[in-house]
């Protein structure tokens, strides 16, 4: 078939893979600041992916008060184990390292467990009801992959902590996995670091606690080497074999915006394993991964993506929005007024590392429309609600509805670092305003449509650099949301939102070509 990568786009690093003992197969990813955490998918062909909850979901799993952009949840794995699923994961704003579990992935998990193992990237192996952990260490001043058995109840370490594997030379060894493949014990792990050297790294040994010898062809993956390459960052890989033997590798890496810039995150791509003298080899042309590319090992109907329209007809949110840290969630109301969500505005602002009135969609296609209609009386200058585009709290542009000189207005208001600016505004009608923020590659464009205009207005755009990981330093994608800043409470009512990818598949192959 004709694979389109990525399999999960947008802000979706990170993935770790398992099957269970049915043939469906279950896919996490990082969510670092943002609320809940840890989002899973399932599939039953590995194409076709769709989301069934998250596996952090309360505040007493998941602790993100005032954390600074791009902590929290870093790295998770996930493993099935006679009829159980286990994820483990870093928080890095709380205790370490913790393990959550439940028979039931789509439902609630378990509290969870900390585990007596420091590191970042954790990783589980089990072998004869036994439980090991791995994460990356320094032990005697070597860094390297540690591992240790432990008491999966409990995270108590039932053995000493032991280096097991030192890497291939790379810097930032990270992202370990084990397996137990025909003869061999595999160490799979990511080197480089997570920008554009990344690279995906392997070592086998006959004996789980090694040594572990380096793969003659480390790395098995990278595009460090091809600068014309659209797709750039490939590493942190796990690995997965289907029910008719066929082996795959789901990995993480970005698409670039333009040259040597990206805003989307790093995504979750699929690529074909074949082994060749007992080591795992890429199966694709210069073993590296495409935006389209054929995998005869696959062979079914990859679905479209749809567009979401958001009526907000329901009593619990889809899981595809998001929430700054942890929510408030008084302030988010969807039983006063059926059809309409009730957005309560604080003092707390979108430029603060805190915890705004927000709820988002990460953005997953370069070409987007995302628009929402919006009922919002301001009273003073303070207060400002509308739709936004952010990476962080230092980073976003947004378009929204305030008091402006004493007349009720629609601004476009861009922060880029230490710099603010009101770059467009219009006075506008009372009653409801509809808020656009239409993408590309490298802009977005903010537009609204109030009750006497017969088509929206464009009036302002941003460079998508600004941005990006490169400028704002981060490890996240940006997200579309809704927002409402007021000190004194006012609410602001959307009856409606909508997520449009506005495919262009001409243009899609031409940039997937010219990179």
């Amino acid at each position: 078939m004709l694979l389109k990568n990525p399999i999960i786009p947008g802000f979706h690093p990170d993935p770790s893979i398992c099957s269970d003992d049915k043939g469906n197969f279950y896919l996490v990813n990082s969510s670092f600041e943002f609320f809940p955490g840890v989002p899973i998918f399932k599939s039953t062909d590995l194409v076709n992916w769709e989301q069934i909850g998250h596996c952090l979901t309360r505040k007493s799993q998941l602790f993100l008060d005032k954390i600074p952009c791009s902590q929290g949840i870093w790295a998770p794995t996930i493993r099935f184990y006679k009829g159980v699923f286990y994820m483990t994961v870093t928080n890095k704003c709380d205790k370490g390292n913790m393990i959550v579990h439940t028979a039931d992935p789509a439902g609630e998990w378990s509290e969870p467990v900390w585990v007596d193992q420091s590191g970042i990237d954790p990783s589980l192996y089990f072998e004869d009801d036994r439980a090991y952990f791995c994460t990356p260490y320094t032990l005697d001043g070597v860094r390297g992959i540690a591992m240790s058995e432990i008491d999966i109840s409990t995270g108590k370490r039932l053995s000493d902590i032991k280096l097991i594997w030192t890497g291939s030379g790379g810097k930032c060894l990270e992202g370990p996995h084990v397996y137990k493949i025909g003869g061999y014990y595999y160490i799979l792990a990511a080197e480089g670091g997570t920008e554009y050297g990344h690279m995906i790294t392997v070592g086998r040994s006959k004996t789980l606690w090694g040594p572990y010898e380096n793969c003659p062809h480390n790395p098995i993956m990278t595009h460090r080497n091809d600068h014309a390459a659209r797709i750039q960052g490939v590493g942190h890989g796990d690995l997965i074999q289907d029910s008719s033997g066929n082996w795959f590798m789901v990995h993480l890496a970005f698409r670039m915006a333009t040259r040597m810039v990206h805003h989307l995150g790093r995504e979750t791509y699929l690529v074909p394993i074949k082994w060749e003298n007992g080591w795992p080899v890429v199966d694709t042309p210069k073993h590296q991964v495409y935006e389209q590319m054929e995998v005869p090992t696959l062979n079914v109907v990859q679905k479209p993506f749809e567009d979401i329209i958001d009526d907000f007809d329901y009593d619990k949110f889809p899981f595809y929005w998001n929430w700054l840290r942890n929510p408030v969630e008084e302030n988010y109301d969807l039983k006063t007024k059926k059809g309409t969500l009730r957005l309560k505005g604080t003092a707390v602002t979108l430029d603060e590392e805190d915890t705004p009135t927000f709820i988002g969609i990460r953005q997953m296609h370069f070409d987007t429309e995302f628009s929402a209609k919006q009922v919002f009386e301001p009273k003073t200058a303070d207060d400002f609600a509308g739709i936004t585009v952010l990476m962080t709290n230092k980073h976003h542009y947004d378009i929204g509805v305030t008091m402006l000189d004493g007349v009720k207005s629609v601004i476009v208001r861009r922060r880029i670092g230490d710099l603010w600016a009101v770059t467009a505004s219009k006075p506008i009608a009372d009653g409801a305003v509809e808020l656009y923020i239409k993408s590309e590659d490298a802009a977005f464009h903010f537009g609204f449509k109030d009750s006497t205009m017969n088509a929206v207005e464009y009036i302002a755009s941003g460079d998508s650099r600004y941005l990006s990981t490169e400028v704002a330093k981060t490890f996240t994608g940006v997200y579309l949301a809704m927002f409402v800043q007021s000190p004194s409470g006012l609410i602001a009512e959307y009856d409606k939102a909508s997520y449009k990818y506005l495919a262009d598949e001409a243009k899609v192959w031409n940039q997937i070509r010219s990179f």
